[in-house]
């Protein structure tokens, strides 16, 4: 097991519970009834059905950096770019009239955000030291 930041598995744990949060929240709205449904109001689907899935790739990433596998970086790279996509799509989306809700706007950042400066720390960890590449 290659040597790694000891900031890695803390990390892990709020990531893989913000998968867990995020697969909850998005198959409620998904898969629940008028009320759940009713309570997300102007959700855009393309971006519901994109964090709900996403949840999986969360909990993914987090084992991963949880048991310091070294593609752990690549996960969480893959998450932040394609979180970033869907948020530029979203932005297009949402500038062009698609009704939507600005709370949308905050998770897409807080989901953006907490990719890319995992995903950065990953690779400057993996700049540091060989074997975690």
């Amino acid at each position: 097991m290659a040597q790694s930041p000891r900031w890695i598995r803390p990390v892990a744990i709020p990531a893989a519970l913000f998968g867990v949060a995020t697969i909850y929240s998005g198959g409620t709205a998904l898969f629940g009834g008028a009320a759940a449904r009713e309570a997300v109001g102007d959700a855009v689907p393309l971006v519901l059905w994109f964090n709900f899935l996403a949840g999986f790739a969360y909990i993914l990433g987090a084992v991963a950096m949880f048991i310091r596998a070294p593609w752990a970086r690549l996960v969480a790279w893959l998450i932040a770019a394609s979180t970033l996509l869907v948020f530029a799509i979203f932005a297009v989306m949402a500038l062009s009239g698609t009704p939507f809700e600005w709370r949308t706007v905050g998770a897409m950042v807080l989901r953006s955000g907490f990719w890319l400066a995992i995903a950065l720390a990953l690779s400057r960890a993996a700049q540091r030291n060989p074997q975690l590449r």
